[in-house]
């Protein structure tokens, strides 16, 4: 299956490439991006391996969350031809608002 990001998603995961490079350097944000990139290859060919988003269950999708870093979950559903990352989370956030990202940003 082919992976599609959101705009609002890839925004959120260049903002948070952006902050690894300028706080923590070129190595870190590069060892972040190839972690990224790794999750996001494997979700063309095992969609089922993140977990179903608990938040967001009672939305007419399911969501699933795999995480990529320490601090960072992606957050997708699983449609008929794609599966659509609709979120990048930093899980330091409050959890209850990331049903209200997902459905103020356009996740179907």
């Amino acid at each position: 299956m082919k992976v599609k990001w959101s705009d609002f998603a890839l925004n959120e995961f260049v903002q948070t490439a952006d902050y690894i490079d300028e706080h923590f350097g070129e190595s870190t944000r590069i060892k972040f991006v190839n972690e990224v990139r790794y999750v996001d290859s494997l979700l063309s060919t095992q969609p089922y391996i993140g977990r179903k988003e608990p938040i967001l269950e009672r939305a007419a999708l399911q969501y699933r969350s795999v995480k990529v870093s320490d601090i960072n979950r992606i957050v997708y559903y699983i449609g008929e031809e794609i599966i659509e990352i609709v979120d990048f989370w930093d899980m330091r956030r409050n959890p209850e608002l990331l049903a209200e990202r997902v459905i103020n940003n356009g996740a179907k």
